[in-house]
């Protein structure tokens, strides 16, 4: 009901302050004025001190009281603003969801799908030339490939209960690693600051959805025996996250096979600079890789509500 009135009643307030700003000035020099006369007994006399001190307090209170209370509908106006601006970044948030869902689904699900049909196609004709060797071959790669299927939807079933705007980046990031390192059998580690906890909420989801993608590249393609996810300040202002592994590396803007850069670090380096970030990959053959986006703290919703309060210092 509050809201669905609010904006009813703010415009209802906000049209008699214009009219109040229209007679109030006037009013009051007309009753300044009469009762300037009334206590010099309708004489030529000049006003006194006495006279014109209470006209003078008057005159003041009834500016406090509008000044006052217009300030606090435009405070109400601001914080209406901010609050909507938090729903179009959920809203905004939500749709990038979407697109990365749909990205995952058909460079990975989809694929990996569109492999298992083939192979059975082969086991289906290897069997009726009577082939059974080359059968059992391609049914344990076959097994591989509906190993791969499970363990990819198990990844996104967890990133979307992963509840970070609830529980915190820090948080669900050391359940996610365990279940990873226990999943993946690569050993997975956390190391973090105080900044971590800074990030507004739509930001922090943001930064577990890269670091959820920068791992699944190494789970993918890495080879890795371990990695390592860092989360420091760089400054009062600024979150330095780092990703490494000691995998086999490769050629930066290409895959092993010499395609172009995975669809994972398109997605990546777009989800950094959606944040006024950086974004840098850096790896060698036999090296690791390197991950590395620095973005800077945005202020949370209780922060940006106190500083639209608050009074401007100076």
């Amino acid at each position: 009901m509050v809201q669905t009135h609010g904006p009813h009643m703010t415009q209802r307030r906000l049209l008699l302050f214009k009219w109040l700003m229209v007679f109030l000035p006037v009013g009051t020099i007309t009753l300044g004025h009469s009762l300037i006369e009334h206590s010099g007994g309708g004489t030529h006399s000049p006003p006194t001190i006495a006279a014109i001190l209470p006209v003078t307090l008057l005159g003041l209170a009834l500016t406090y009281i509008f000044v006052e209370t217009l300030f606090r509908v435009l405070r109400r106006l601001q914080a209406e603003a901010l609050v909507r601006e938090q729903d179009i970044q959920t809203m905004h948030a939500v749709m990038q969801e979407r697109e990365r869902l749909s990205r995952e689904l058909h460079d990975g699900v989809a694929q990996l799908v569109a492999d298992l049909l083939v192979r059975l196609d082969t086991i289906k004709d290897l069997v009726e030339a009577n082939r059974p060797e080359e059968a059992e071959t391609e049914l344990e790669h076959l097994h591989g490939v509906a190993g791969e299927i499970y363990q990819y939807i198990g990844e996104s079933i967890t990133g979307l209960r992963s509840n970070v705007m609830e529980r915190g980046l820090v948080r669900v990031l050391q359940d996610y690693l365990e279940q990873f390192e226990e999943r993946h059998q690569i050993a997975t580690s956390l190391r973090t600051d105080d900044a971590a906890d800074q990030l507004a909420p739509l930001a922090a989801l943001q930064l577990f959805r890269l670091i959820q993608e920068a791992l699944t590249n190494v789970r993918k393609h890495a080879a890795a025996h371990q990695a390592t996810v860092t989360l420091t300040s760089d400054g009062p202002d600024q979150l330095t996250v780092v990703i490494v592994d000691d995998g086999q590396g490769f050629i930066p803007g290409t895959q092993p096979n010499g395609k172009a850069r995975s669809l994972g670090q398109t997605s990546m380096r777009e989800r950094v600079e959606a944040l006024g970030g950086t974004f840098r990959v850096t790896s060698q053959p036999g090296s690791g890789t390197q991950v590395t986006a620095t973005i800077p703290i945005p202020r949370t919703r209780r922060e940006n509500r106190h500083a639209a309060l608050a009074t401007p210092p100076g």
